[in-house]
């Protein structure tokens, strides 16, 4: 039987590291061989974000500590195992977790540069941007086991890539490399191994320094732009940008455009 964080008397806090410097959250991800997600980790990286917006974070940055993995999906030893009832929780779980990571004020980043495959995909899609390198491989494999991506894949994958890619990659559950991610819109950017990380930090520094509330507000209205007919997307922007006018950083920014000088949000 798969055992739930419930069940589990302590979650491994080393599963998942946060190192938190000028308000940029690093959460490595190190569970070898794979960076499988069981139920444990998922628990250990929902603490870890946690932890992040506690020490009040404002990008978060997901990688990881193995070599060749971002994370490579579902335990499938610990599924094989699993009654139908084990499974519906663990979907549960992970779904919850993802969602999670979705529905964040904050922007997120993962940072890819292996296998990210099935859930760890997922994962990645849920995040506000890719970046990845060459050699980085990403898949959602599920077909090829008789099942379908069950933590958002079906519906974020489209949103980004189209329907006739999104299916293609779904239903032959082939892997692209990071190459062939960012030409099909996959990943937002590329970058060699060696500079991946430098250039990741440097992305999420600037988004830290930025105005904040107002990063979380064109992220809502470009999530707005998704879901609702455009003459209520258009509401939604409205409000937010009336909303914004109102806050120091906007007064920061104006008066530092007169001044000619670089603004210091908040």
């Amino acid at each position: 039987m798969v055992t739930s964080p419930a069940d589990a008397e302590k979650v491994d806090a080393q599963l998942v590291s946060v190192d938190t410097v000028d308000r940029v959250a690093v959460l490595t991800i190190a569970s070898p061989p794979a960076n499988a997600l069981s139920f444990e980790l998922i628990a250990a990286l929902d603490d870890a974000v946690t932890s992040a917006l506690t020490n009040e974070a404002t990008v978060l940055v997901f990688t990881s500590g193995l070599e060749k993995f971002f994370a490579a999906g579902a335990d499938l030893k610990l599924l094989g195992e699993a009654s139908a009832a084990d499974f519906h929780r663990y979907l549960v779980t992970l779904r919850s977790f993802i969602e999670r990571v979705n529905q964040l004020p904050q922007p997120s980043i993962a940072v890819l540069d292996g296998m990210a495959l099935g859930g760890g995909l997922e994962l990645s899609l849920a995040c506000t941007f890719r970046l990845a390198s060459p050699r980085a491989k990403l898949g959602l494999p599920e077909v090829k086991l008789g099942l379908l991506p069950g933590a958002g894949g079906t519906q974020r994958l489209p949103r980004l890539v189209g329907r006739a890619v999104a299916v293609d990659l779904l239903v032959t559950g082939r892997s692209v490399d990071g190459r062939q991610a960012l030409a099909i819109g996959l990943v937002d950017r590329l970058e060699q191994p060696d500079q991946l990380t430098a250039e990741a930090m440097r992305f999420a520094q600037t988004l830290a320094n930025g105005p904040k509330q107002a990063v979380s507000a064109i992220m809502r209205c470009v999530d707005a732009s998704a879901d609702l007919r455009f003459i209520e997307g258009m509401d939604v922007e409205a409000a937010q940008v009336e909303q914004l006018f109102a806050t120091p950083d906007a007064s920061e920014g104006i008066t530092a455009f007169l001044e000619k000088r670089d603004p210091l949000f908040d």
